[in-house]
């Protein structure tokens, strides 16, 4: 297959593909007589695998690590886990600083007249360069 077909049929973007070459995330594709790159089956699966690692909000070093491991097939599935989990706090950390965010900007809202006068207590604070409130996520309700 070519970079075009490639693309299609991974759902990965050819100048993502080709960044991909570039960083050394995938080996370079093999080469026509004219040049092109040609992609083999496994290939695809390994621009497949990369779509959906990256989809879950692994980052390009996470994927690397993993490509190795799903290429080792003997390696052992804790090592796998051990990512995931990682990445799962990671995300729930994320998750309650944009909860804290979003409950920050409710308070400000609610704080705004929203009327013909030019104070805003929203203005206000965005001026003041304050944090946002960090809440525990128990209080929220939120279970990690």
């Amino acid at each position: 297959m070519n970079i075009g077909q490639a693309s299609r049929a991974s759902g990965v973007s050819a100048k993502m593909i080709r960044y991909y070459e570039q960083i050394k995330l995938i080996a370079p594709a093999d080469r026509t007589g004219g040049n092109y790159r040609s992609f083999s089956d496994r290939e695809i699966n390994e621009l497949r695998f990369i779509r959906r690692a990256r989809s879950l909000g692994f980052s390009v070093e996470e994927i690397a690590h993993l490509l190795s491991l799903w290429r080792d097939r003997g390696r052992p599935s804790r090592e796998v886990k051990v990512i995931a989990d990682g990445h799962v706090r990671a995300l729930e950390a994320k998750i309650a600083e944009m909860q804290a965010m979003v409950d920050t900007l409710r308070d400000l809202s609610r704080g705004c007249a929203g009327d013909e006068r030019p104070d805003c207590p929203i203005l206000a604070d965005l001026s003041s360069g304050a944090a946002p409130r960090r809440e525990p996520a128990a209080s929220r309700g939120f279970q990690p």
